[in-house]
């Protein structure tokens, strides 16, 4: 009970550590990251296993070495309604921290672990909160036998956030309690990606401080947080604007709407995703470049300022200036095209487009009114469905901004696992 507790806490002078046999911690490199931990105080786990919890929830603190400039540390109870207990920025001297989880109250109910991730997910990680820009977010959820909600959707959203879930169980359902479990694969659905590196078993709570050093180095593999970037935050996009005379004024506005609505859904900021504009008719006129505006708002700025052209088409020699002009910086993130253009190109396409492409540009063909597909289809990456998209009324163009995000997505996924 807390009697062990309470006894092998002494903050007069050297500190030491609440477990047997444990005195330094595990001196680990350069461990830096953004720590959720989510733990389980539902009735079913009761005081006594919640002890236990707090026993390895603070020995992997006391590893992980948290400080000002090291790991920083947050905490959430799961019970009926999720509990941030405390937040990143709450305590930065170890033993500060190592008290603040002795004195966590059992909450009981029941274990609402989806209802948890999802709190943490969307309310956890802000700057108010500690949360630093460019440190792995990582979200540890401990769970006693299973959950009594759905964690999926939930953990949907925290990898799309750029969240590594890392899932501890312990004391596995056993087989008659298999029926109970509403979804047995809860284990695989709720971790950043199924790949037995986010999932970790501990049989039994009398046994988990053994495993804390386990868990700890695991967190600490930097190069294994798949979830960290995400197609949110990781790409560069380019737009690619056809301002000839047959647009009209009017016209280009709700292609400006529409490319604003593309990147809206994305975390643009200096180390985040970035977004650049180039507008052509004959000619080509750079409007920005990926690295002109480093926040969203700036961006969104700019690409609403943008002024109107008027001129004739010539597509080809447009993606050849993206392509050298907007793309030439070497900076880390997978490359993105979108091409919204009225009408046919008086020059070559198909050369300029797989030139691009070779490059390593996911080119988008977006066309309205008098595109032809077939030009569309030339300039598109494959799959061409994917990439290629129609519409007879500039109106129709605010309906492909979601396909155009998911598509994004979907690249950057396939693309990762090819070549992270």
């Amino acid at each position: 009970g807390l009697s062990r507790w309470t006894s092998s806490f002494s903050l007069s002078g050297r500190w030491t550590f609440p477990f047997p046999g444990f005195s330094a911690p595990l001196m680990l490199v350069d461990c830096q990251m953004d720590v959720a931990v989510v733990m389980d105080s539902s009735r079913n786990i009761g005081q006594r296993r919640f002890n236990l919890q707090k026993n390895f929830v603070a020995k992997l603190a006391a590893m992980l070495r948290v400080g000002a400039s090291g790991p920083r540390v947050g905490l959430i109870q799961a019970s009926d309604s999720p509990k941030t207990e405390f937040v990143l920025s709450s305590y930065t001297q170890p033993k500060d921290l190592l008290f603040a989880i002795k004195e966590l109250t059992f909450l009981g109910g029941d274990s609402n672990t989806g209802k948890a991730i999802l709190h943490t997910a969307e309310t956890f990680f802000t700057q108010e909160n500690g949360m630093r820009r460019g440190h792995p977010r990582v979200m540890v959820v401990m769970i006693d036998g299973w959950p009594s909600d759905d964690v999926e959707q939930a953990a949907i959203l925290a990898r799309e956030s750029g969240i590594n879930v890392f899932l501890v169980s312990v004391a596995k359902p056993a087989a008659e309690e298999l029926s109970m479990v509403a979804d047995r694969d809860f284990m695989k659905k709720a971790v950043c990606k199924d790949n037995g590196f986010f999932s970790y078993s501990i049989p039994s709570w009398f046994s988990t401080t053994k495993h804390a050093r386990s868990v700890t180095q695991r967190l600490c593999s930097l190069d294994s947080l798949l979830c960290s970037k995400t197609c949110y935050n990781s790409v560069n996009i380019g737009f690619l604007i056809d301002g000839s005379s047959s647009v009209g004024m009017d016209n280009f506005k709700m292609v400006l709407d529409f490319l604003a609505g593309i990147a809206q859904s994305f975390d643009i900021s200096d180390i985040g995703s970035r977004v650049g504009a180039v507008q052509f008719t004959y000619d080509q006129r750079m409007e920005f470049g990926l690295f002109d505006h480093s926040t969203k708002e700036d961006t969104m700025n700019a690409l609403r300022g943008i002024s109107y052209m008027s001129g004739g088409t010539s597509t080809g020699s447009a993606i050849s200036y993206a392509t050298q002009n907007l793309f030439r910086h070497p900076r880390r993130g997978h490359d993105f095209l979108v091409v919204v253009t009225d009408g046919q190109s008086y020059d070559d396409i198909r050369g300029p487009a797989m030139a691009a492409q070779r490059q390593g540009i996911t080119i988008f063909s977006v066309g309205v009114a008098w595109a032809p597909l077939d030009d569309l289809r030339a300039m598109s990456s494959e799959p061409k469905d994917r990439h290629t998209l129609f519409t007879r009324e500039f109106t129709g163009l605010l309906d492909f901004i979601p396909l155009v995000v998911r598509s994004i997505c979907q690249d950057f996924t396939e693309i990762s696992e090819i070549r992270p």
